[in-house]
């Protein structure tokens, strides 16, 4: 559960043209290996119901190529069995259920029972729960299909139309009602392997041969042949998801000790049995706060040369004897173009807000989690719920975040489920235990008073720049030249370093921080309010479902914010 997992999921007809098995088979196998090949440092993991066909059939070549194996299953594995009419069937049924781990979608929080699953209309609904469950938490989706719409609920065509339009089935829509937003376009990765369905063997003499499987890559609408390269857009966001995980093993190998991996950000301790969330979480944090001291270090150094540069040329300007000083500015100009060019060849800037957003989104879906809010409603995963006008460069924070449901489902994590006071007490805090509501509080009154020091410096520098003007303008003609420049100089000794520590001010964004800090704040403020005057457990849900969104929508709009405001040498 270590390393960060390519999670591909499956759906697939039952009864496919026996004549076409081996080469659907061979081209699944030829997809995973590709997908070995390309993301090396991603290990496999296939999540397939194990129906029969080609379920089966892709856990069984990701098997054979070292890959875990998570089995959600619509309901308990003894009542599914049933579903395995054949002998064989079945018994590659039980043999893949031995190696994998097993899923009861049906049990998982948040899911409604339609009733007996002995009943048709009830199993079918089981089934399109699963493969929603399937859809929701793969990376990429493989559609062993026929490429028929079919209105067969829980059907192959069901679920690959949900996985590239986001729109469920109307059965499951009425007992899962999706808060969607307009205007946003669904971004899953469709494989689709066409196939036949079964005929009778008659007219499968009669006919002509089987034709090998067509395999295309397919996004909403956009379709491209399979044997082509992987879409540029997707393939960026599983590359983005894969740098994460070699920041990953790089940083937390090397400070397994470090307190920031032992520790919350409130300072309460770790516990042993922590869900793969908070591992997540906790990474994310712990680099997210490691590239954020990089980048303050660079803007410091930046705008640190930035006032030197402007001293040593009004020294250079205005001071005799001082021609070297030229020489001075050229290399505190090289040394900052050095300096910008590490900063964003190494990307900190964009890791830094990036590893942010997924820690915060981490830690909303890690609470969300213990409260019960993990639902089959896309918008009730935290994953599904990250405020969709994010840029496409948070699209592999989704990602991850997928894929951390799946590690807890499948080990059914004991730090999974808590008390929805533990909850509150956890995430929100109280008088006896710190949570976001005093950090933000703290970071209020942390950023007002870096605020109010910038306006300090500024406002006493000018004071100085006006009483050297005024003195200028007084004893002019009593002053020998030399005094002149340095007075002159000196008044742009303080100018520049007022202008700068407002320009880092502003690069920083102090002030909108501080808004975006108090606005935060008054949410978990409101939160406490209404929780307090709940009146059952559903009700301090929703609150806290409420406020898991405000937050994720604060959290986008900083980093939109902060990434119009990248390390820009040049600027400076």
């Amino acid at each position: 559960m270590g390393a960060l997992p390519l999670v591909v999921g499956v759906t697939s007809h039952r009864h496919i043209s026996p004549d076409e098995i081996e080469s659907i088979r061979r081209c699944v196998r030829e997809f995973l290996r590709g997908l070995q090949r390309d993301f090396p440092q991603r290990p496999l993991l296939i999540l397939s119901p194990l129906a029969e066909g080609g379920d089966q059939w892709v856990a069984d070549e990701g098997l054979a190529l070292g890959a875990r194996l998570v089995a959600p299953l619509p309901m308990p594995r003894e009542q599914y069995a049933h579903d395995f009419h054949d002998v064989d069937t079945r018994g590659e049924f039980s043999r893949l259920c031995a190696r994998a781990q097993i899923v009861d979608v049906s049990a998982l929080p948040g899911f409604v029972s339609p009733g007996p699953p002995s009943r048709g209309g009830n199993r079918d609904l089981l089934y399109a729960q699963a493969g929603i469950y399937v859809s929701n938490h793969c990376h990429i989706l493989i559609a062993i299909w026929d490429g028929q719409d079919s209105d067969h609920l829980g059907g192959t065509a069901q679920i690959a139309h949900y996985h590239l339009t986001g729109i469920k089935p109307a059965q499951v829509a009425t007992m899962h009602p999706a808060r969607r937003r307009l205007g946003h376009p669904n971004h899953q990765m469709l494989y689709h392997i066409s196939c036949s369905r079964q005929r009778p063997q008659a007219a499968r003499a009669a006919g002509s041969a089987p034709r090998p499987p067509d395999a295309r890559w397919r996004i909403g609408e956009h379709t491209t042949p399979g044997n082509e390269p992987m879409p540029a857009t997707f393939r960026a966001r599983l590359d983005l998801a894969s740098e994460f995980a070699q920041e990953q093993h790089k940083y937390m190998s090397r400070n397994s000790t470090h307190p920031g991996l032992s520790e919350n950000r409130d300072g309460t301790a770790s516990t042993a049995g922590e869900s793969q969330v908070e591992r997540l979480f906790r990474s994310a944090d712990w680099l997210a706060i490691h590239f954020q001291q990089r980048v303050v270090s660079s803007l410091r150094a930046l705008y640190t040369l930035a006032a030197l540069m402007a001293i040593a040329f009004a020294a250079y300007d205005n001071l005799p004897a001082q021609d070297d000083m030229i020489y001075v500015f050229l290399l505190l100009f090289a040394l900052g173009g050095f300096i910008a060019l590490l900063a964003n060849r190494r990307g900190w800037h964009r890791k830094y807000l990036d590893y942010r957003a997924l820690a915060e989104g981490l830690r909303i879906q890690f609470h969300w989690r213990r409260a019960g809010l993990s639902l089959i409603d896309d918008d009730g995963f935290a994953h599904g719920s990250f405020p969709q006008k994010a840029d496409a460069e948070l699209d592999w924070v989704r990602d991850v975040m997928r894929c951390a449901d799946v590690e807890d489902d499948a080990s059914a994590s004991p730090a999974a489920i808590a008390t929805i006071d533990d909850v509150i007490r956890q995430w929100i805090g109280d008088a006896r235990h710190p949570g976001q509501l005093d950090y933000y509080e703290r970071k209020v009154a942390q950023r007002a008073r870096t605020h109010r020091m910038t306006e300090r410096i500024g406002s006493v520098s000018l004071v100085i720049g006006i009483g050297i003007s005024i003195v200028l303008a007084l004893f002019t003609h009593q002053m020998t030249a030399n005094l002149k420049n340095d007075l002159i100089v000196l008044m742009a000794v303080f100018s520049v370093v007022a202008g700068v520590r407002s320009a880092y001010a502003y690069k920083k964004a102090d002030k909108e921080l501080i808004q975006q800090y108090r606005s935060i704040h008054r949410h978990f403020l409101e939160a406490q309010k209404a929780i307090r005057l709940a009146r059952s457990i559903d009700e301090k849900r929703e609150v806290l479902r409420l406020l898991g969104e405000a937050a994720l929508a604060e959290q986008v709009e900083w980093v939109s914010m902060q990434r119009q405001r990248p390390l820009e040498h040049n600027r400076i």
